[in-house]
């Protein structure tokens, strides 16, 4: 990649895919730092739904589980277990948006307000705290988010090590003494996993779990505030019901920005031949703001939703037989976190920008959020 255009990635990452994206003329794009993805609408929602390209195993668990069915029984239970824990989430929101400062520094401030909210959950309160002050170091160090700078990932990987370590002698510990209860994300794991499952491997799951529940409602938190307070800076309530910003953050900056398909045989499309065994992409981002499938897909819209009109494909945590599968539950953690922020509060930010930074997901440049408490019979 020429200088240029890494200067051009780097300055607004989303900009850079969008021109790709106009100037293909045959439905793929070749992007520059190597692989395809795709620009064509109709093939993006054909890969990522029909089963022809949904053959054996989700990528997104890799080698760590034998087949797709412990890969399902597994996802089922981390969702079953968040969805059992959301009235204890409710009251821990309650509490910690109680103690969020006037002015907090974003997305490191709603990192750690929902890790306040979430820590029972991950892990119980009943396991040694020395191995739930690893997880919380972990979810502000960026084990569970990614760290921008090198000496943070550096560090992370330190941390990262040692929480491995204190987990796998809670897995131990809890094979030893089955307590026959969910308590927490280690316990709906261990129930799901196979057996045979060595205790390494279910530390594993039980890290990724932790990354894919932290990272993903993080950013889109941070989103859903930043994008929501750029358009209504008027001195009055926002004209929104909640769940309605928190579908349109999802929608204009998705988390994802690519997801992969491997092609099962060679695929020719716009003069182009893929041989079998490539990574195709899908970019939400794209399908989230083609013309084509969406009314002024470049313009953040909450009361889009307020009809089912006029709606395009909405993929934010994937399509087809690899969706997410806290997906619904996403949505309703967010929706709760921004009710509670907003309140009987005013939100405004400073700082905000709507450029990601772009790294293993779309992340937000920091900006600082300002809470100022109203009577609520004006909220």
């Amino acid at each position: 990649m020429r200088i240029g255009e890494k200067r051009r990635l780097r300055r607004d990452p989303l900009a850079y895919l969008d021109n790709l994206s106009r100037r293909s003329t045959t439905g793929l794009i070749q992007l520059p730092w190597g692989g395809w993805c795709v620009s064509d609408p109709v093939l993006a929602q054909t890969l990522l739904r029909s089963p022809e390209y949904h053959a054996g195993k989700s990528g997104f668990f890799g080698d760590l589980l034998p087949t797709r069915s412990a890969q399902i029984e597994v996802g089922h239970a981390v969702r079953n277990l968040l969805r059992a824990g959301m009235p204890h989430y409710r009251a821990a929101l309650t509490r910690a948006v109680a103690e969020l400062p006037t002015a907090s520094r974003w997305p490191a401030a709603g990192t750690r307000l929902l890790y306040r909210c979430l820590a029972d959950l991950l892990l119980h309160p009943g396991t040694p705290a020395e191995t739930r002050k690893l997880l919380q170091r972990s979810a502000y160090g960026g084990v569970a988010v990614h760290a921008p700078h090198v000496w943070q990932r550096a560090r992370a990987e330190v941390l990262r090590a040692r929480l491995l370590a204190a987990v796998t002698e809670q897995v131990g510990r809890r094979r030893k003494n089955p307590v026959g209860e969910q308590r927490d994300v280690l316990d709906a794991v261990l129930s799901a996993c196979p057996a045979e499952t060595p205790d390494r491997t279910v530390v594993e799951l039980h890290l990724m779990m932790f990354r894919a529940i932290m990272s993903p409602l993080s950013t889109s938190l941070a989103w859903t505030v930043l994008l929501a307070c750029l358009h209504h800076t008027a001195p009055t309530p926002w004209p929104w019901p909640a769940e309605h910003v928190v579908r349109e953050a999802l929608r204009h900056r998705p988390v994802a920005w690519m997801v992969g398909r491997t092609l099962p045989g060679p695929l020719d499309f716009g003069g182009t031949t893929l041989p079998p065994g490539v990574l195709l992409s899908v970019s939400p981002y794209l399908l989230h703001h083609d013309e084509h499938l969406w009314s002024a897909p470049q313009a953040f819209q909450p009361e889009r939703w307020s009809t089912k009109r006029e709606h395009g494909p909405y993929v934010p945590f994937g399509m087809g037989p690899f969706i997410c599968a806290g997906a619904a539950v996403a949505h309703i953690l967010l929706t709760e976190s921004l009710t509670a922020l907003c309140d009987s509060a005013r939100l405004t930010v400073t700082g905000g920008d709507p450029r990601p930074v772009m790294a293993e997901s779309t992340v937000p440049r920091p900006f600082t959020l300002h809470r100022a408490l109203t009577s609520p019979t004006t909220t």
